[in-house]
Order: structure tokens, then sequence, then C-alpha cells
């Protein structure tokens, strides 16, 4: 296992209220308000940001807006938790805004997925605050039913390790290469880990496992940014892979995204597990991100310790 150096928030406990933020992409009331309801089930105060329905074309108001209530959360003694209502685009836009002493000062539980990368990588930079991968508080029971919300409420409210197995209907399930890995998990969405490099949040990949997932890439672009990876170097001395859902990722050509990703992660010399249910698809699964993980392919698994204490 990897040093266990990461900073953990503690875990949400009944009673505790969490603020939702919407750090990228606009969001509606109607949207969160299964969110809300699913949060308030569990015990939890769920509070909307002052700006958290705010819209400015593509982003979810100004950048100052959006970085006031993600600062407002980290500064807030009783808020608990933040839950990032989606992804979309922005989160790039207001990293470089968050008051990094007040993460470190009251460290918190940070969910979210897809452009919400772009923050869990900030936040491991500035604070090595371990976070949550999973869904936002704008909930969508169709994609993300019963098992998604226990697998948050898991990942949120208790100290277990989180094991997801790989699930053969997946897509990515034939992208393996045999082996047992070590390391910290790292990574989220593909597109974001990419427009990460050459920031001062590209973290440094060497000894972790890599977690990649994208939604309604085409498989030459795919290729194109494992390619500029590979390229870069971000990828010299990875542990291992583990390859969530690429969801809608297909074109007119014969090349699928299983056949990219065997070809660009094939070869690193590091074992690979697909078909992982985390990113963007039905049944979307939660795990822990930046805490130290053991990816299996024998047993087809990807067990990560917990971002919380």
């Amino acid at each position: 296992m990897p040093t266990d150096d990461c900073l953990r928030p503690p875990a949400l406990r009944p009673g505790d209220a969490v603020m939702l933020v919407s750090p990228s992409g606009p969001t509606r009331p109607e949207r969160v308000a299964r969110g809300i309801e699913l949060l308030t089930g569990w015990g939890l105060r769920p509070v909307p940001a002052p700006n958290a329905y705010a819209r400015r074309g593509y982003l979810a108001g100004d950048d100052a807006l959006r970085a006031d209530d993600l600062n407002a959360a980290f500064a807030d003694p009783e808020i608990r938790g933040v839950i990032c209502t989606r992804g979309g685009y922005g989160a790039q836009r207001v990293v470089d805004l968050i008051d990094m002493a007040a993460v470190r000062r009251d460290p918190k539980v940070v969910a979210g997925f897809s452009d919400i990368t772009a923050l869990q990588f900030a936040l491991w930079r500035g604070a090595r605050l371990a976070g949550v991968h999973g869904p936002g508080a704008a909930w969508r029971d169709e994609r993300t039913p019963l098992r998604s919300a226990e697998s948050l409420h898991a990942a949120l409210m208790t100290t277990e390790p989180v094991t997801v197995a790989a699930v053969e209907a997946e897509e990515t399930y034939p992208v393996r290469v045999p082996g047992r890995a070590e390391g910290r998990l790292i990574g989220g969405n593909l597109c974001l880990i990419t427009a990460s490099v050459g920031t001062p949040d590209m973290p440094d990949l060497t000894g972790a496992i890599l977690l990649v997932e994208e939604v309604q890439e085409p498989p030459y672009k795919i290729d194109r940014m494992l390619t500029h990876l590979r390229r870069c170097g971000a990828l010299d001395g990875l542990a291992g892979v583990a390859v969530g859902q690429f969801t809608e990722c297909a074109d007119g050509w014969d090349t699928t995204v299983v056949d990219v990703l065997t070809d660009r992660l094939g070869d690193l010399g590091v074992p690979v597990l697909g078909g992982l249910p985390i990113g963007h698809g039905p049944d979307q699964l939660t795990v822990p991100v930046n805490t130290p993980a053991v990816l299996d392919t024998t047993t087809a698994t990807l067990t990560v310790t917990p971002a919380v204490r």
C-alpha cells in the first residue's frame, strides 16, 4: 500500500448540514429536489448554496459567485460536507480562487464527478484532501437507482473500504491486462485529467492507480487524450488503470472505444481492469479518490480505502 498521508474529513452523521454547490454547469431546483429528498432521508440537512441555481450561459453563474459558494462552505463550521449538484463545465475556472487554508483547517468531504474531477485535483494539490467520486445532488433515479444511492451513502457516512466489482454487462468489461496493483486511486473524467496537464493541479501519477471514465466522446478523441497523456509522460510509472464507464462513446467508424482503450492502455506494462460501473452510465457507483487502493484482475475488483474517518 502507498503511504496513507491524505487528509481525511470526518464521516457525515445524521444531523449534519451539507451544502449543495454548483461549481460548474447550471442546474434547476426541480432537478435537485430528488437529491434533497435523498439526503434528508439519510438524516442530513441539505442547504442549497446562495448561488446554487445561478446561471450564466453554460456556467452556474459568474466565477466569483461559484468560488464564493465553495469558500463559504469550506469556512462555515456548521457545514460538514459539500455535495456538488452536477458537473458540466466550469470548475477549472474557479479552483485558483479556493481558500485552501480553510480547507486544511476544517476538512469536509466533497462529493461529485465529471467536471468536479478538476475540483478534486485542486483539493488534492492544495490540501491533500481525500474526496468522493459519485453522483451529484441533481439526482436522476432512472440512471442512479437504489444501488447507486446506497453506494454514495456508504462512501459519505461510513468508514468501511469501498469495493467495486467489474460488471460483465459494462461496455468496457473486455478491457483487461492481468495483474494486481496497489496505489493511490487518482483520476476521474478523462477530459479533465487531460485538461489538467501543464497546470499546478496535474497530480504525479507515479505509483498511482489511474481512474478513467468518459461520456459522449468518440473513440478518436479518447485515443487523442490517452495518446497525449502517454506522450507527455503523465502515465510513466503508473501502478495500474481502473477503467470505468465510457458512455455513449461511439461514432460512425468501426473502431470501438474498447479497441482504443485496449490499444492505448494495454502496453503500459501495468494491470488494467475495465467494466467498473463508475462514471456517467446507469447504476453509477461511488468511490473514494486520493486514497490507497488495490486493483485485482483475478477477483475483478477495485477496493479503495475510505475518504472519511
